[in-house]
Order: C-alpha cells, then structure tokens, then sequence
C-alpha cells in the first residue's frame, strides 16, 4: 500500500482497505462484516485479520439499513426471580457456563447478546415487544420452571427462538438439551459398581423435564442392579435444597449408602449434611452429581459426576438461533448431547 492509500486520522480504513490487504474482493470483505454466515471459514479469518490490521471500524447504523438486523441476540432467563431471587442467576455456576457458550458462539460475528430476565406477565410482555421491534434479531431462552408460557409466546409471535433444554410441550422451536435418562444411568452404574446397596437420590424438581429424566433413568438403573426403589426427596438445584432433601433422607433411611443428586449445587448441600451427621465420604456414603460444574470441583471432597457440556450446548443453542434468523422457513429442530462420568474422590 502507498502512503496515499493508507488510513489516517483523517481517513478512516474502509472496505477497500480491507480488501487490499486481506487479498480478497470487496463484497467478500462486505459479506463477512454483515455477518453472512456462507463464507469459508479461512477467508473468514483472513478478513478478521485485515480489519485488525487496518483498524477498520464498520458503520453498524449503515450496516443495519442493508442487513435490516440488530447484530444482537436477546439471552433470556425466565423465571430466576421466582424461584430464589435474580441473585441466583449470579451465583448458579449452570448460567454462567451458559453466558460464556453464548458468547463463545457470538463473539466470532461481531455480535452480542443483551441479557433480559422475565419473571413475570409484565417482563415477558416486555421481551416479546423488544424482540418484535426489532431491537434483537433472536432469543436464546432458559426457563426455570414448567409453566412457564414464554416459550409458547415467543413460538405464537413467529419470532426466531432457541431454547435450552426440552419444552413441557410440544412447540414448533428449537431446542438443545442433554440425554438426562443416560446420564443418571451412568451414576446409578457407578454406584452399584462400588458395591452400593442402599442408594436414595436428591432428585431435581419434578416439573421441569431435566429432573423427570434423571430421576426416572436413576431409578430403572437401579432396579437393573436389583434396588426395586429407590428413595427420592425432591430439591430445586440449589445447595441449601440439597442440603433440605439430604436431611429428610437420613431421617428415613438411616442406613443409606450412596447418593445421587441431580445435580452438583444440590450435592454440594448433601455433602455438609452428611458430614454434620459423621459420615464420612466416600467410606461410609459414596455421592454422585451432576453437571461437572465449579461446584464439583470446590466440594469437599471433590464430586464424582456426570459431566453436562453446557458451555458447548449453549454454543450450539446460538448456531441454531443464527441459522433461523437467516432461514426463517426452516423447521424447528433438537440436538442432544452425551453426558460422560467423571471420577474424582467423592464416589
């Protein structure tokens, strides 16, 4: 490039500039700024490259004319406010994984999600308007409870929408979600396989499809390893529900040898439980988790568990989202992920 043809102060990098360095066109340059997805990943990087090196600094207001998008997704968690306060959202290691998916699947694009929180008719109603307007071109959802009618709100407005984990009921949208029955099956196998006998789950709320699934695949497991039934207190996810239904538990099954809780917060609560009882773990009670999150990691002792890939599910969550918000025709689809055991000193 002459002296002529480089930015300045004066002269901003434009799409030309681009071009010229990166070797390309200038409508490859332009496609691969505007977020057009069909372009080989090679030229993609090569671009990124030359507008770091020129500096170039796209004008989202033109760009928006011609795309007619908002370069913005809308992440929103439905109900956390109902279910323990929005302080859970923060301190729940699951949505934290979750944001970092999201972004890991944005970043790459140039785009971003704006985080909303509907708790209630009124926030709901606030989402689906901000999504009509246009203000983002899509919506990720978690949703905390079964009843929740955003799902169905979003599927009757036509609005693009990807959901984490599988709907309640039948609803023509997207969705990701983990193989929960083949995960519990794998705790119930490890279990067993240390020689438990006596073995009661903390299992997660009974509405919410993920704490169906696990409960029921724990509990035919077990029945193939000859426990007929096994003793269930339902928690809500959260350490001190854990820590509720670990102690309903030992009250009526004193003699109780491993635990599987649905997950690692709820295992988190028995673990102190059973220690404040002086069992010690894993000699007198080996105990299970689930979602291989922080949490498993900072027990005492480490959880053994069955690792959930919700940063790579949430990922995939944002790639479904951006292929139905350049394809709206496309029928709504599932992708589901394989759980794996995870052994560490705990069970």
């Amino acid at each position: 490039m002459t002296d002529a043809l480089q930015p300045t102060a004066a002269r901003p990098a434009t799409l030309e500039d681009v071009a010229r360095v990166a070797g390309v066109s200038r409508s490859t340059v332009s496609r691969v700024v505007n977020g057009v997805r069909n372009v080989d990943a090679a030229l993609q990087e090569t671009v990124r490259q030359a507008v770091a090196a020129t500096g170039y600094v796209p004008n989202s207001a033109a760009r928006a004319l011609v795309t007619r998008r908002a370069d913005t997704v809308a992440l929103i968690v439905s109900g956390a406010g109902e279910t323990g306060g929005d302080g859970m959202l923060f301190t729940d290691p699951f949505f934290g994984r979750i944001v970092s998916g999201v972004l890991g699947g944005l970043r790459p694009l140039g785009m971003h999600p704006v985080l909303m929180l509907a708790d209630d008719d009124t926030s709901r109603a606030q989402a689906v308007g901000y999504l009509r307007r246009g203000s983002a071109d899509g919506a990720l959802l978690v949703s905390t409870h079964a009843d929740d009618p955003l799902p169905a709100l979003l599927a009757g407005a036509g609005l693009p929408a990807v959901l984490f984990g599988r709907p309640t009921g039948p609803l023509p949208l997207s969705y990701v979600d983990l193989a929960n029955h083949d995960g519990a099956r794998l705790a119930a196998d490890h279990l067993a396989g240390r020689g438990c006998r006596r073995v009661v789950t903390v299992a997660g709320p009974g509405s919410l499809p993920a704490g169906q699934d696990r409960l029921a695949g724990f509990r035919e497991a077990m029945a193939r390893h000859g426990q007929p039934w096994a003793p269930a207190e339902s928690g809500d996810f959260s350490q001190s529900g854990g820590a509720a239904a670990m102690r309903r538990l030992l009250a009526e099954h004193p003699d109780l040898d491993g635990v599987f809780a649905a997950n690692d917060l709820m295992a988190q609560g028995a673990l102190a439980v059973l220690r404040h009882h002086g069992r010690r773990v894993p000699e007198d009670v080996a105990v299970v988790g689930f979602d291989d999150s922080s949490a498993a990691t900072s027990a005492h002792p480490r959880l053994t568990t069955v690792r959930q890939p919700v940063e790579e599910m949430a990922e995939r969550m944002t790639t479904l989202l951006l292929d139905r918000i350049e394809q709206p025709g496309e029928r709504a689809t599932s992708v589901l992920f394989e759980p794996r055991l995870v052994v560490r000193e705990s069970a």
